[in-house]
């Protein structure tokens, strides 16, 4: 398949959010796999190995297997499974520019085996440095299913030569390759990682539409060198420039990895300031970090989205720093000076965010939102409805959730059967009512 380990993201882009994935993709490569995961991935490991067999075995050879071809093929595959493309969760291989070719010089019904091998080839310097754990070996075994579908169809057309009137076959051909890896990674998406299947289809899309452009390549190289064995050296030349492409991106991404833990590490400086300023708003920022999370992955938010609702949870009070502590924790109602005064602690807070700039500068503009009601008597700019960033109303509601259930300077905490009755009778006029009804789902109160 042309995704190693686990399903790749939707996009090539380098962002804080897309390196995120590519950080936990390599913590997960040289971690060892263990339990549930290790017994999955070793029957993945033997199915393919047993299906290659039976391929080996039962279909027709519809040509000779000779060393040359055999040698060139195997050592193609294991230079271009070199070169791969870090994008979410795993990699793509731009493996079609050998595979292709090798269904053309060697007997189909014995191309799975050696892509197999061809892989292990090229994956044991990263196997011998330590990049990938040796628990993975049945993974890369099971990464060759891709290679399955077309050995069959190809055997059962009984393709000795290529030919364009056979176009149709090499369509189904290149459809059974698609099925089969897809079948392969979303069981182990689902099995190792509870990936829904229609999110392990939205993944996919990198890795189809990587292999849909290049199929096209090898199957030139096949038709101008048919028979000869030499031919699928032809691709290194575009292989060498795809790995100067991956490196280049490769270090795009460390730069993007060193970027995002270094935002992390200011907004959670930040946090700790807020803390040492006055322990409750402190602590109650970070209870509002976990709940914000929870919201946000119910309703669907991913990357970037999901970064800036994280930082502003943790940072939505971060204003307060500039409010005198008498004012913060007055017992009883505040004046209308006061109350003025207080409400300044968004716009302050988007300031200070401002002069750090980058994600955390796009954050403050979500911290200035996160008291905006959605009927548009908020603060302190009156949006309404889908003005106010979404992440700012999840904030919101999460924020007034933990303040409820918790007790503070003029009062106790409220039964968290009263505070959701609460956040049910504002839904519609200070909260979104989308994220009520995910709120109260994520804390088991949507009965």
């Amino acid at each position: 398949m042309s995704t190693a380990h686990s399903p790749a993201s939707l996009s090539f882009d380098v962002d804080e959010s897309g390196a995120a994935l590519v950080e936990q993709a390599r913590e997960r490569a040289v971690a060892r796999l263990v339990g549930e995961r290790e017994r999955v991935a070793l029957g993945l490991g033997l199915a393919f190995l047993a299906a290659a067999a039976a391929a080996q075995v039962l279909l027709p050879a519809v040509r000779p297997l000779s060393p040359a071809p055999l040698a060139i093929s195997v050592l193609c595959y294991a230079i271009v499974s070199q070169v791969g493309f870090e994008v979410g969760h795993g990699f793509v291989h731009p493996s079609q520019v050998a595979l292709v070719p090798m269904l053309f010089a060697l007997p189909p019904r014995s191309v799975p085996l050696l892509v197999a091998g061809a892989y292990l080839l090229g994956q044991a310097p990263a196997l011998i440095r330590r990049r990938v754990a040796l628990s993975h070996l049945p993974l890369m075994l099971a990464n060759a299913t891709h290679a399955l579908g077309p050995a069959i169809v190809l055997s059962l057309a009984a393709q000795a030569r290529p030919e364009w009137r056979d176009a149709p076959v090499y369509v189904g051909a290149l459809a059974a390759q698609f099925a089969g890896d897809f079948a392969v990674s979303a069981f182990w998406s689902r099995a190792a990682y509870a990936l829904r299947i229609t999110e392990h289809a939205k993944a996919m899309r990198a890795p189809v539409v990587v292999d849909t452009v290049l199929a096209p390549v090898g199957l030139a190289v096949a038709f101008a060198t048919p028979g000869r064995a030499w031919g699928t050296l032809l691709v290194l030349p575009l292989v060498a420039l795809l790995k100067t492409f991956s490196r280049e991106r490769q270090v795009r991404i460390d730069h993007a990895l060193e970027l995002s833990s270094a935002y992390r590490g200011t907004a959670m400086l930040l946090g700790d300031v807020i803390e040492a300023d006055d322990e409750y708003t402190g602590t109650h920022s970070r209870d509002v970090v976990e709940l914000v999370l929870a919201v946000a992955d119910r309703l669907g938010l991913e990357g970037r989205e999901r970064r800036r609702a994280e930082f502003a949870a943790l940072l939505h009070d971060i204003g307060k720093v500039k409010i005198p502590a008498e004012v913060i924790n007055k017992p009883g109602p505040l004046n209308t000076a006061e109350l003025a005064l207080m409400r300044q602690h968004t716009i302050f807070g988007e300031s200070m965010l401002l002069k750090i700039g980058g994600l955390l500068g796009d954050v403050g503009h979500v911290v200035r939102s996160c008291h905006e009601r959605w009927d548009g008597a908020g603060y302190p700019d009156r949006l309404s409805g889908d003005a106010i960033p979404l992440a700012a109303r999840i904030v919101c509601a999460c924020d007034a959730w933990s303040a409820m259930t918790t007790d503070r300077s003029y009062r106790k905490a409220m039964p968290q059967q009263q505070a959701a009755a609460e956040l049910r009778a504002c839904s519609g006029t200070q909260f979104d009512p989308r994220v009520v009804v995910a709120l109260l789902a994520v804390l088991g109160l949507d009965a």
